[in-house]
């Protein structure tokens, strides 16, 4: 080995110490499948309960909401939709402003869209890579106006803001309390897009329970997985029972007629996924535990390694780790796309950060705040192989 390493030599040289799998190549992150995922998923076959109708669904749902301690759980078909439905149990409506990062996967932006209501790009702190309720604080002071009706306004567009989405980056819980806090001193409804962030807690909390609305991904690379799928969390009776009942086509029980009372979506989970879900649901605590002691070793490895990091997580949180991210110091920005060439030319399937919303085709006009801390960490950060069992 080389007395001076190169940049890409030095975190090839760290990942081939920390990673135990010796094969090659190594996927940014891969499900984990064993216990009775194939009992489960066998059953919903040889009975021929595999859609929407079945056992598995309910108890999925059960298990979740006995997990997180929401009291309402709504298995969907994937997390984008139970963000749609959840932005419309807190009542966003055509023609309003929705805050999120610009900094989240597109989904959490599509979500909204689909609700034919304008997103409002906002900036996240360096620390949770998650909405920053001090910077979005002091640029609603200056952009919104609270109107006789009681809601805040934008005073450039005119437009209701009507809801903020706060989004876990890589589970890392970002501050709550201090979102709730801006959500209520402004009016907006809260939604929290936990779909990375299964198994992560706020002061022992668990994420998505603290809007009135959350949601949580079960997409094939996160924590556990049905393949496609999402849930959607709240205390709230009436909204639960509605979540239910408009992502089932909104169609009222009857024996035999088919009738629907509103515009409803086919957005309910099949039995089939739900069945693979809660043989996952047994394995979570393992894979949880995996995932921290793999986050433990990078940042172990990386402690004495100068010019990067990796992102910890957060004072007073407890967070899944769903992937570890690598942050690098900024002189080693224009080397970036040259080191993530050479960790997958080494078999390491590392990838950037998501690209900034404002930033995509579709997006470039909305409306958003100075945004450094989203351009910087864009640039910086580099997501490392995350899979349980590494």
């Amino acid at each position: 080995m080389p007395t001076e390493l190169t940049t890409a030599e030095t975190i090839i040289h760290t990942l081939d110490r920390v990673i135990r799998q010796t094969d090659r190549p190594v996927p940014l992150h891969i499900p984990t499948f064993g216990g009775n995922c194939w009992n489960y998923v066998k059953e919903c076959i040889d009975t021929g309960w595999v859609s929407s109708v079945g056992s598995y669904v309910t108890r999925f749902e059960e298990d979740l909401a006995r997990y997180t301690g929401a009291k309402h759980a709504v298995a969907v078909s994937n997390g984008t939709s139970g963000l749609h439905i959840a932005l419309r149990m807190v009542g966003v409506e055509p023609g309003d402003e929705v805050l999120s990062p610009s900094l989240t996967f597109v989904a959490t932006a599509n979500a909204i869209r689909y609700c034919d209501a304008t997103p409002h790009f906002v900036d996240v702190a360096p620390t949770t890579l998650g909405v920053d309720p001090g910077a979005i604080g002091a640029y609603l002071e200056t952009l919104t106006e609270q109107r006789e009706d009681g809601y805040c306004y934008n005073k450039q567009t005119g437009r209701r803001i009507a809801a903020l989405v706060g989004m876990h980056a890589f589970g890392h819980p970002f501050d709550l309390p201090g979102i709730e806090s801006l959500c209520r001193k402004h009016n907006i409804a809260f939604v929290e897009d936990a779909a990375e962030s299964l198994g992560s807690l706020y002061n022992g909390k668990h994420t998505g329970t603290f809007a009135k609305v959350g949601l949580i991904s079960f997409n094939g690379n996160k924590i556990i997985t049905t393949g496609g799928g999402g849930m959607i969390l709240t205390d709230d009776d009436e909204l639960g029972r509605w979540a239910k009942h408009v992502t089932t086509t909104a169609k009222l029980p009857h024996r035999f007629e088919y009738i629907h009372d509103e515009l409803g979506y086919n957005y309910r989970m099949p039995n089939l996924n739900a069945a693979l879900g809660c043989a996952q649901m047994e394995q979570l605590g393992g894979l949880l535990e995996q995932k921290r002691q793999l986050a433990q070793r990078y940042i172990d490895a990386f402690a004495d390694v100068d010019g990067m990091y990796i992102l910890p997580e957060p004072e007073g949180t407890r967070s899944n780790y769903w992937f570890s991210s690598l942050v690098v110091d900024r002189a080693l920005v224009p080397q970036r796309d040259d080191l993530l060439n050479a960790l997958v030319d080494a078999g390491f399937l590392a990838r950037p950060i998501w690209r900034p919303m404002h930033q995509l085709p579709m997006y470039a006009g909305c409306p958003r705040m100075p945004l450094p801390v989203t351009e910087d960490m864009a640039q910086r950060v580099i997501n490392l192989p995350s899979s349980a069992g590494l």
